[in-house]
């Protein structure tokens, strides 16, 4: 079977998920389709990259480079098995769930057509206190953390229409080889993993200064 989009999901705001009253739009629920556009920045842009999908902290999540969220069902299942309880296709959070695609492999950069969209590799999740609500798992932050493999976030290149069963393909990845898995440990506070992630240039011009300050910071 080829590597393909095994559901397309969305999610509404609504709250009973974090305290005092907040909405987050985390829990993601399957469609049959989506439209995909470049949501332009985090600030005054259109939050998610998804039609009809919601972004509601957008200080923090949404935006060109983290405009559609990618998890492999695979991951799904391995977390699924770890935890003894089943996880339903969306439960990350995540707008494409993949079956047979390395997700977690995938170099920074690198470019699927899936079904009329193009997309880009932009970079790793980093998990939040609403994940960890939405989760309900003890100490969820630091176990997925110590995984390591937190699906990527992808921009899009090019609008499109995504289906669920859509190939994914891979048009080629930057001779650079930084993977979603690095970059997260970079963001993480691996300084040395940090300082390949910037030499390479391998993020977009707001997270590249994001890690900049961070490395300041860890370092003399």
């Amino acid at each position: 079977m080829e590597p393909h989009v095994r559901s397309v999901n969305v999610g509404r705001p609504r709250g009973g998920i974090v305290p005092r009253g907040r909405e987050t739009a985390i829990d993601k629920r399957p469609v049959a389709s989506i439209d995909v556009r470049d949501p332009g920045p985090k600030k005054g842009g259109l939050g998610s990259g998804v039609v009809g999908d919601e972004v509601v902290a957008r200080r923090h999540h949404g935006g060109s480079r983290q405009a559609v969220y990618a998890v492999a069902r695979e991951e799904l299942d391995w977390w699924g098995t770890e935890l003894g309880r089943d996880l339903h296709d969306g439960q990350f959070g995540e707008n494409l769930t993949t079956v047979g695609v390395d997700v977690d492999g995938a170099v920074l950069g690198e470019r699927w057509r899936v079904g009329s969209a193009l997309l880009e590799v932009a970079g790793p999740r980093i998990p939040c206190a609403t994940f960890a609500a939405w989760m309900g798992e003890r100490a969820w932050v630091r176990r997925f953390a110590e995984r390591g493999r937190t699906g990527a976030y992808l921009a899009v290149v090019e609008a499109g229409t995504v289906t669920a069963g859509d190939v994914v393909e891979v048009l080629g990845s930057p001779a650079h080889g930084i993977t979603v898995p690095e970059a997260f440990r970079a963001f993480m506070g691996d300084v040395e993993q940090a300082r390949r992630v910037l030499d390479a240039g391998a993020l977009g011009d707001v997270d590249h200064a994001d890690l900049e300050r961070s490395l300041r910071r860890r370092t003399p």
